[in-house]
């Protein structure tokens, strides 16, 4: 739990009795390689801070493609955002690419805390901001640039995810053919 302390406290300090009733919303979870947190149908019970391991956020189209919207890894939140705030069945998926453990937390426990807490909804709000603004960008650069741009930009914002995530969800993420990322990975040795 020394984990989220600091994670926390990146944005908002917190005093020892703070902390110790906010992890007590908080469960941790053991994660198996190819274990899904999520799955579509499911009902979305909790956002997941990831402490150790690396996943994929997925959905699949009607053809039975599958389409990655993100990648997480330590300290980053992820879930089925539409299933979890709007309380309905996932449409997404949420699988572990490498062992780890995750913290749990339950819409129920991040309202009450952001309710009880100013730092908590500041925290929270600082976070979905984040993502937000991160989810426009990949958007708005998937739309408007060629497959190497994507692909420069994504070995530089994520050295350790390309040494560490199979090339075929790679070229997922960047919305081009396994052949083409071949391609790209050997024109930037």
């Amino acid at each position: 739990m020394d984990r989220l302390r600091q994670h926390i406290e990146e944005i908002t300090p917190l005093s020892n009795e703070e902390f110790d009733y906010i992890k007590s919303f908080f469960i941790l979870k053991k994660v198996r390689k190819n274990q899904f947190l999520v799955h579509e149908g499911d009902e979305v019970k909790f956002e997941f801070l990831v402490l150790e391991g690396i996943y994929k956020v997925f959905y699949l189209d009607a053809s039975g493609k599958e389409h990655i919207v993100q990648f997480a890894k330590k300290d980053w939140w992820m879930t089925d955002y539409i299933g979890f705030f709007k309380q309905k069945n996932a449409t997404m998926f949420v699988e572990c690419l490498q062992e780890g453990e995750v913290l749990c937390l339950s819409l129920e426990g991040r309202e009450k805390l952001a309710s009880e807490f100013h730092t908590m909804e500041h925290f929270f709000r600082v976070k979905l901001t984040n993502g937000f603004i991160a989810l426009q960008q990949r958007i708005t650069f998937l739309l408007s640039s060629t497959p190497q741009e994507r692909y420069e930009e994504f070995s530089k914002l994520y050295p350790d995810l390309m040494l560490q995530i199979p090339k075929k969800y790679v070229a997922e993420y960047l919305g081009v053919s396994r052949e083409t990322l071949s391609r790209l990975y050997s024109n930037n040795k």
